[in-house]
């Protein structure tokens, strides 16, 4: 910060990105470029479809991969690792792929993320061996580091007057891919069998879940198309004197952005990262059971649910979530601040494990019963509330960015530490699932008090966090 002749401060390349609200003249929102967030918002879309699609039919798959060599109780083990698979090559290369934007541009890494979940959508429907699953799945993770470079876009489209409202979108549109891709993984499994007349070809019965991973690539072939003919690239080429609009009248060339590393870790940084790492390992983990949880028999203790049931039930969440997000995040935001919204959402954690041991008794003693599906829908709801957290967690990482220059490096950090934790979460919390079961934890519940417990440890890491975001405690005013 500067000062200016009235004594009022001046924003310079140094002044953190995200202003508090209650510090801030009201002015009036500047209009979002709608054609470019929009199709910014498509790009991101393509993730959330092509990884959650397999979630309904992947423990199935596994299953009559004979994998496990006949043993339901090692099924945990093995589709957890194949969903760790994206996020552990994720973590290896996100980092390079956020700074390689910052250098030849945005849209050509969105392009390739982009492209690599087509290509890997279709060699995972056609895989027969766990190696080839294996395979398809690190070739995504490997391509894909879209979702840092897709946080620095957004913050490029927008100023400090909008820019709340850009990141509000982002959740709404994971949650309709959330949506989306249940939906495609459980209605689109097994056309053979569902209809026998249309798919007679003997290629659907030796690729019973071709179909759905073609149609999420598809979607993304689609997608690229769209954006390689649309989307505007708002990184300047180098060695010219072209400037683009980052927030309010302020320029930043493309030869300043070099950020060493070593200057983004400041405790802002850090702090926001660490909060983003626990509600992403939290989250994945809980995700990752969820569908393992639906699946597995009763006896075992899961609710025993067909593929087509769990893709209308994680669908669901998709629906409730992008409405509530859309309507009412932003509303909470201003009346709460950052820091409760997300300590809120981290809160939800502790109900959201709880729930899975009470919905197994109540179907052990009742079966499919209204209560059962009552508290089914007590989960979703929670889970709406769950998600808040992370509009937070973006609001948080983009104003510790210690300069513009470096935001797209610190949303790299970010996300490779997140890569990092959800390439832990779902292979450990499937395999704490399946050991819980074989031997016996707690009447075969012990993960969910494992996770329980972790929880309640890791709301802990957000206390240090202000309330307005980490240019009010450089300003001195937060509350």
């Amino acid at each position: 910060m500067r000062k200016a002749q009235d004594g009022r401060r001046q924003p310079d390349e140094e002044t953190a990105l995200l202003a508090s609200p209650e510090r801030k003249p009201v002015k009036a929102p500047t209009p979002l470029p709608k054609l470019q967030i929009f199709i910014l918002l498509l790009m991101q879309l393509a993730e959330p479809i092509t990884s959650q699609c397999i979630y309904p039919f992947i423990n199935q798959l596994v299953s009559e991969l004979d994998i496990t060599g006949g043993d339901e109780k090692k099924v945990g083990y093995y589709a957890g690792l194949i969903e760790s698979l994206f996020f552990a090559t994720e973590a290896m290369f996100i980092m390079q792929w956020s700074r390689i934007s910052d250098r030849v541009g945005r849209k050509p890494v969105l392009l390739t993320g982009v492209g690599g979940l087509c290509i890997s959508m279709l060699c995972f429907g056609l895989s027969k061996t766990f190696t080839a699953l294996v395979v398809s799945r690190c070739i995504v993770g490997m391509l894909n580091g879209n979702i840092g470079v897709i946080k620095s876009m957004m913050a490029e489209l927008t100023d400090s007057t909008n820019l709340a409202q850009g990141f509000a979108l982002m959740p709404v549109m994971w949650s309709v891919g959330g949506t989306i891709g249940p939906l495609i993984g459980g209605q689109l499994a097994k056309p053979h069998d569902r209809w026998p007349a249309l798919f007679t070809n003997p290629f659907w019965q030796r690729y019973p879940y071709f179909l759905p991973c073609a149609a999420s690539a598809l979607f993304s072939a689609v997608i690229f198309i769209v954006a390689a003919a649309f989307l505007r690239e708002t990184v300047p080429k180098r060695h010219t004197k072209k400037t683009v609009r980052f927030s309010d009248e302020c320029h930043v060339s493309q030869a300043q952005c070099n950020t060493p590393v070593r200057s983004l870790l400041t405790w802002p940084v850090l702090w926001s990262i660490a909060n983003y790492a626990s509600l992403a390992f939290l989250e994945i983990a809980y995700r990752a059971v969820q569908p393992l949880f639906f699946s597995t028999p009763i006896d075992l203790g899961g609710l025993g649910l067909p593929p087509s049931t769990i893709g209308i039930i994680l669908g669901s969440f998709g629906v409730m979530d992008g409405i509530f997000q859309a309507l009412f995040f932003a509303k909470f935001v201003g009346w709460w601040g950052q820091k409760r919204v997300f300590q809120l959402g981290m809160s939800m954690f502790i109900p959201l494990f709880l729930l899975y041991p009470f919905m197994n008794i109540v179907a052990r003693s009742a079966g499919t019963s209204p209560t059962l599906w009552a508290l089914v829908v007590l989960q979703l709801a929670l889970s709406v509330i769950m998600d808040m957290a992370y509009g937070c967690c973006f609001m948080f990482v983009t104003s510790a960015a210690p300069n513009r220059n470096s935001l797209g490096a610190t949303n790299g950090m970010a996300q490779l530490a997140a890569s990092v934790v959800r390439a832990i979460g779902p292979a450990g919390s499937t395999s704490l699932f399946a050991l819980s079961i074989d031997r016996w934890w707690l009447q075969g519940y012990g993960v969910y008090v494992i996770f329980t417990a972790l929880a309640c440890v890791l709301m802990l890491v957000g206390l240090p966090l202000p309330r307005y975001g980490w240019d009010s405690v450089v300003d001195g005013n937060d509350d």
